[in-house]
């Protein structure tokens, strides 16, 4: 059985063309499942009788399982979903005064090992396909239902999720492409972000294939720094991080990068950061979202103190680069960025290893010689 939920309008277009039915048939499908949320083809009542019964027969409309549901005391959502093979992705809604957004995962688990996030701390699976990126919005649409003036609750998607969106670019673009479409979500290329650690050549093809807003997980200021918290900077290094978001610009729906900085106490939260950070961005149009580290269960970090945040925020600002410090959200729930975990089956063994690592080091001999 086909899952319909794979295929953008293209796809789906091609899937009816192989079957005799003519492209209008598949517009008319596309709308049933995203605009309306049907998953029973008895339901989609402007199709004919025949084609009806064929689509049974075939095709299936089959989002990934809501395992959980759960709700911060600040009105933060986060959905848990069963992706198969012992995997839960997690999606998070937050709702604001005049926006809602939902953050979205492409991956099972991570395997950029981020030192500072719990997804990249626990391992890696697999790829999610289009269905279950995609199926992520559509269960949450159902879930959160409809505003009293009759629009969908949600206005933006980020995705910001588990997992790096352009480590599995094609199935990640198809559900963009959803996303903008207006016999689908309707979404403008604004509100919809892409945020990645730096990949640069798929950077490049993600400008070319689908220009979406951009948000770049940035966290330090020199390679030194992000070779040890984002590893991926070993291969795309600063320096061509930055002339790649600024070819980015060249097709961008907005004419700045969000560059994203979690503020690590002692690691990076230091002024003298915030004046190495203005230097390295200097050339490229961007704005900066502080993000205060939010702790997680077995990490070595601890969040930046209230008055570092705030003085690393006047650095940037006063040198006039827009700078808005993020506003934890869901940390009650563990639903707040970086602290995404899911349920992940660890192909890489990574979580294996830094268990035996961990048991190694507390192994080991301590010596306390008398002064």
């Amino acid at each position: 059985m086909q899952n319909l939920l794979d295929f953008d309008a293209a796809q789906l277009t091609a899937w009816f063309a192989a079957r005799g039915e003519k492209p209008f048939r598949a517009t008319q499908v596309l709308r049933w499942l995203h605009r309306f949320g049907a998953a029973d083809f008895a339901d989609m009542s402007d199709l004919a009788k025949t084609l009806r019964a064929k689509l049974t027969a075939e095709a299936c409309v089959t989002p990934p399982p809501l395992i959980s549901d759960r709700a911060s005391g600040d009105g933060t959502r986060k959905f848990l979903f069963d992706v198969g093979g012992g995997n839960a992705v997690e999606t998070v809604f937050i709702p604001e005064t005049a926006r809602g957004t939902l953050c979205v995962s492409t991956q099972a688990g991570c395997a950029l090992e981020c030192s500072f996030c719990s997804t990249g701390r626990q391992g890696f699976n697999r790829n999610l396909t289009t269905a279950e990126i995609i199926g992520q919005l559509w269960q949450a649409n159902k879930a959160l239902g409809r505003d009293p003036k009759g629009e969908r609750v949600i206005s933006n998607v980020v995705l910001m999720g588990m997992g790096e969106p352009l480590a599995n670019f094609d199935n990640t673009v198809a559900a963009l492409t959803l996303m903008l479409d207006d016999n689908a979500y309707g979404l403008s290329r604004r509100r919809v972000t892409v945020s990645t650690s730096g990949i640069i050549p798929a950077m490049d093809a993600l400008s070319d294939a689908c220009p979406v807003a951009l948000a770049v997980s940035l966290h330090a200021p020199n390679d030194r720094l992000r070779d040890e918290l984002v590893p991926i900077n070993k291969k795309y290094p600063l320096k061509e991080l930055m002339a790649a978001c600024l070819r980015y610009l060249d097709k961008a729906p907005r004419d700045f990068v969000t560059f994203e900085y979690v503020l690590i106490d002692g690691i990076n939260d230091h002024e003298h950061d915030a004046r190495e950070l203005l230097a390295l961005t200097r050339r490229v149009p961007c704005k900066f979202n502080i993000i205060p580290f939010n702790p997680f269960p077995g990490s070595p970090y601890r969040r930046a103190r209230s008055d570092r945040i705030r003085r690393f925020a006047d650095v940037l600002m006063q040198a006039g680069v827009v700078t808005t410090t993020r506003k934890t959200r869901g940390d009650d729930i563990f639903a707040a960025c970086g602290q995404l975990a899911g349920q992940i089956h660890d192909k890489t063994q990574r979580s294996a290893r830094a268990t035996r690592a961990f048991m190694l080091e507390e192994q080991r001999p301590c010596f306390n010689p008398r002064p």
